[in-house]
C-alpha cells in the first residue's frame, strides 16, 4: 500500500513536468519552426495520458483486490506498460513519416539560433526526469515507474539530437555545405526515431508475455529446483508446478503427490511444509500468490 502511495506521488511530480515540457515544446517548435521541438511538445503530451492512466491504476492496485477482481489489479500493470511501450513505439514512426516528408519535400528552415535555446532546455529537463524516474523505478522495482523513465528518455534523447543539428546548422552557415541545413533538423528526426524504436517496442513485447502469463524462464527454474530437492528430501512421490508474473506479482502454484498411506501430521505440521517451501524459495507474502497443497491422486496435480 505504501509503495503504491509513494509511485503515485513521484508520478504526479512527472506530470507536473510533463505538462511544462509539453508546453515549451510546442510553444518552441513554433517559434523555431522545428518540426523535431514540435515532435518533442506532441510526444509529451501523448505521455500525459500514459501517465495519468498509470496513476489510475495505481489507485485500484492499492486496493489489492474486489468482488469482482479477487486475483487483484496487478494485471493492469503489464497492460499498461504494453500499451504505452505501444503507443510510443506509434510516435516514433509517427515522426520518422514527419522526417521522412521533410526530407522529400525539401527539407525544413528552421531558427537555429532561438531552436538551440529551446532544444537545450528541453533536452536537460527531459534527461534529468528520466534519470530520477529510473533510480525510483529500480528501487521500488516499478514497471509504471520504468515506463515513465522510458517515456523522459527518449524524449531526451529526441531533444539531444535536435541541439545537436542546430549546432551543425549554425556550424554550416555561411559555407559551401550550406545547402544542407534546411535537411539537418528532418534527418536528425528520421535518425533518432529509428534508433529510439526498438525501446518501446522491446518493453511492450516483455509486458505482452506477463499479459498472456508466459512463464518466465529463471521463476520456474528456480521453483523446480527447489521443488525436487524437497521432494527427495522428504520422501514424496513428485510434484507439479504452474507459475506466471504479471505486473510485480508472481503466481506460484504446487501439487506435491504423495503415496495413499503418508501421514503428513497435523495441519500446523503441514503448515509448516508449506513454510519450508515458501522460506526455500524466497516467496514474499507481498510479492507472491504462493498456492500449495499435497494429494494422493495424480489427478488433482
Amino acid at each position: 500500500m505504501s509503495g503504491t502511495l509513494e509511485e503515485r506521488r513521484v508520478l504526479k511530480l512527472s506530470l507536473l513536468a510533463t505538462l511544462l515540457v509539453a508546453a515549451i515544446g510546442l510553444s518552441g517548435g513554433v517559434a523555431a519552426s522545428s518540426p523535431a521541438i514540435l515532435f518533442d511538445g506532441i510526444y509529451s503530451l501523448v505521455d500525459v495520458a500514459l501517465t495519468m492512466t498509470a496513476l489510475a491504476v495505481l489507485r485500484l492496485m492499492a486496493h489489492e483486490q474486489s468482488p469482482r477482481f479477487q486475483y487483484g489489479f496487478w494485471h493492469l500493470e503489464p497492460m499498461v506498460e504494453a500499451l504505452g511501450g505501444v503507443v510510443l513505439g506509434l510516435a516514433c514512426i509517427y515522426a520518422l513519416a514527419n522526417a521522412l516528408i521533410g526530407l522529400s519535400t525539401g527539407g525544413q528552415e528552421t531558427h537555429a539560433g532561438h531552436g538551440l535555446v529551446w532544444a537545450s532546455v528541453l533536452s536537460v529537463v527531459d534527461l534529468a526526469m528520466a534519470v530520477w524516474m529510473g533510480r525510483h523505478a529500480r528501487r521500488m522495482r516499478s514497471g509504471l515507474l520504468a515506463l515513465d523513465a522510458r517515456a523522459w528518455l527518449l524524449a531526451g534523447l529526441v531533444s539531444l539530437a535536435v541541439v545537436v543539428s542546430f549546432i551543425l546548422a549554425l556550424t554550416l552557415r555561411g559555407t559551401r555545405h550550406e545547402d544542407w541545413i534546411p535537411y539537418l533538423d528532418p534527418l536528425v528526426l528520421a535518425f533518432i526515431s529509428l534508433a529510439s524504436l526498438p525501446l518501446p517496442l522491446r518493453a511492450a513485447w516483455k509486458a505482452a508475455r506477463e499479459v498472456l502469463q508466459v512463464a518466465p524462464d529463471d521463476l520456474d527454474r528456480k521453483v523446480q529446483a527447489t521443488m525436487q530437492e524437497f521432494v527427495a528430501e522428504h520422501g514424496f512421490l513428485g510434484f507439479t508446478s504452474r507459475v506466471a508474473k504479471i505486473g510485480r506479482m508472481k503466481f506460484i502454484e504446487i501439487h506435491v503427490l504423495t503415496a495413499p498411506t503418508t501421514q503428513l501430521g497435523s495441519i500446523g505440521e503441514i503448515d509448516g511444509l508449506r513454510n519450508e517451501i515458501a522460506q526455500r524459495m524466497g516467496a514474499r507474502p507481498e510479492g507472491s500468490w504462493l498456492t500449495i497443497d499435497f494429494t494422493s491422486e495424480p489427478a488433482w496435480t
